[in-house]
């Protein structure tokens, strides 16, 4: 028992000390500029895209500003090609972030939190996939801290990918859609700014219907401390 406390607390360690990392990276690294994106997307054609991807891929793993390069996507290749590249590019770091976080983190939180995030667990596993789909819905909520916060519970993997990939595509298509009509001020670009606000909105009740969905169902159950914990998120 002892051991396995001391690993899960060195793998705690490690886990912090990657986030402080990265978390410096994000800082001091230059993130390529619209105008680069562009001129990479007309000079390199299909290599320039698997490169973005990549880029986005990794950039996905710190705090960088994403919906910036979200925006110069649509700038460089348009609405609908810039958006499957940004979903690529953030569906393939999600899972390497998330990993990370399972893989590092999630036995420290079993092994030190004890049942204070019992009830989370307990939602996650139950309606993950609409809990995941929710939180991807709302853009005010960092896409990053999502992957690694989801990697430490106890939600299914095929319900966390599942829900990231269906969940970003709104979002995901509106910030494309600012780049690839915002320097015309058209009808689709003011398109992607109510689609963002309604998503903001629209996710956010989404989220608190189904944490009160799950206090209720905990109180009915008896199970008091779940409640309390659920009706305190909602609060």
């Amino acid at each position: 028992m002892k051991n396995k406390r001391a690993s899960a607390l060195w793998k705690a360690g490690a886990f912090v000390v990657f986030l402080v990392a990265i978390v410096i990276v994000a800082f001091t690294v230059e993130i390529p500029s619209v105008e680069e994106i562009q001129a990479a997307a007309e000079g390199t054609g299909v290599l320039g895209a698997v490169i973005f991807i990549l880029i986005y891929a990794v950039l996905t793993l710190t705090p960088a500003p994403k919906a910036v390069i979200s925006i110069a996507a649509g700038l460089a290749w348009g609405l609908w090609i810039g958006t499957l590249l940004v979903l690529v590019g953030a569906v393939i770091g999600a899972a390497l972030s998330f990993w990370i976080g399972r893989l590092l983190g999630r036995e420290a939180v079993e092994q030190y939190t004890g049942g204070k995030v019992r009830a989370v667990d307990e939602m996650l596993q139950k309606r993950g996939l609409l809990s995941m789909i929710a939180l991807r819905l709302i853009p005010l909520i960092p896409f990053t801290v999502i992957n690694y916060a989801a990697g430490l519970t106890a939600v299914r993997v095929r319900d966390y990918m599942i829900g990231t990939a269906v969940g970003i595509i709104p979002g995901t298509m509106a910030f494309v859609a600012v780049g690839a009509y915002g320097a015309e001020l058209n009808t689709g670009f003011f398109i992607a700014l109510g689609a963002l606000g309604v998503l903001t909105i629209g996710g956010g009740i989404v989220a608190a219907r189904l944490r009160k969905k799950d206090a209720a169902t905990a109180a009915a159950a008896g199970d008091e401390d779940a409640a309390k914990e659920l009706n305190a998120e909602n609060n």
